[in-house]
């Protein structure tokens, strides 16, 4: 019988809800770590056996009460969460999928702070962005009919 050994530390798989609407970005303000207080996208982990686009949608629909249809990836982005020390204590591969905005009005729960709509051509100036937030929010808003 062999000794047990630990599990390998992985990057966790997380989603990243990008939803476009009327020239606005869906954000949320970050309640924890990585990026606590810092502007974001909706998301969240991925349960084990869960797919893609339905953790997308339940993640969206848990932080922010927007009901919406997950359509595809746009790419993919890691996050570290550092400790004081230096140390990494976790890595987070974070899979951004654009989203059709179905119903409801935004409302911060589970890990948001606040969210709202943000307009495409002022959320650097107006907000605190996670990295490549932005960026993301482009690639999306280039993609809508």
């Amino acid at each position: 019988m062999l000794p047990h050994s630990p599990a390998p530390i992985r990057p966790i798989v997380a989603v990243l809800a990008v939803v476009i609407r009327d020239a606005q970005v869906l954000l949320i303000q970050r309640a924890n770590p990585p990026d606590a207080g810092l502007w974001g996208f909706p998301g969240g982990k991925i349960e084990f056996g869960e797919a893609l686009l339905a953790a997308t949608e339940r993640e969206l629909l848990e932080e922010t009460g927007i009901t919406g249809r997950a359509q595809s990836v746009l790419n993919a982005l890691d996050a570290y969460d550092w400790s004081e020390d230096g140390s990494l204590r976790q890595h987070f591969v974070l899979v951004a999928v654009r989203c059709t905005w179905l119903s409801g009005d935004p409302v911060a729960a589970d890990d948001a702070l606040d969210a709202r709509w943000v307009a495409l051509d002022s959320m650097e100036t107006d907000l605190r962005l996670s990295l490549d937030v932005a960026k993301t929010a482009r690639l999306a808003a280039a993609g809508q009919i």
